[in-house]
């Protein structure tokens, strides 16, 4: 599926859109897209859709923030990260097994490190508020 997103708020609200479509078991969402290009505005308004009341903010130096709401979300940002292995180590299969929503910024930066039933976002730049964002997987409902 492809959308054009012509404010944050246009990306925020599909965002809220796609999580209320998410398995209810749990999903991976992986992002795509350089610096700027709206991810965290993504992942606000899935937020937003999953119950969550908290803030959100880019976990960069953190490389993850956890959510509670109606269901768990679990932000990561894997930009500082140098591959897959890392992921393991901080204990992604530990937040997989928890059954929340997890929303990973800098996705290409973990080659690997999923199975093939996550949620690709890929978020593009087309002008100073505009952006094209392609959703596609088969973890889609």
């Amino acid at each position: 599926m492809i959308f054009e997103s012509r404010s944050e708020s246009d990306t925020e609200a599909l965002g809220e859109r796609l999580s209320r479509s998410l398995p209810k078991d749990g999903a991976v969402v992986a992002m795509y897209g350089e610096l700027g290009a709206g991810k965290t505005a993504f992942v606000r308004g899935m937020a937003r859709g999953l119950g969550v009341s908290g803030h959100v903010v880019s976990p960069t130096f953190t490389i993850v923030n956890e959510y509670p709401g109606e269901r768990e979300l679990f932000h990561f940002d894997m930009y500082r990260l140098g591959g897959a292995e890392e992921l393991f180590d901080i204990g992604w299969e530990d937040y997989l097994a928890r059954g929340g929503v997890c929303a990973v910024e800098w996705s290409e930066n973990v080659p690997g490190a999923f199975d093939g039933s996550e949620i690709r976002v890929t978020i593009e730049k087309t002008g100073d508020d505009k952006r094209i964002i392609r959703i596609e997987g088969a973890g889609l409902c």
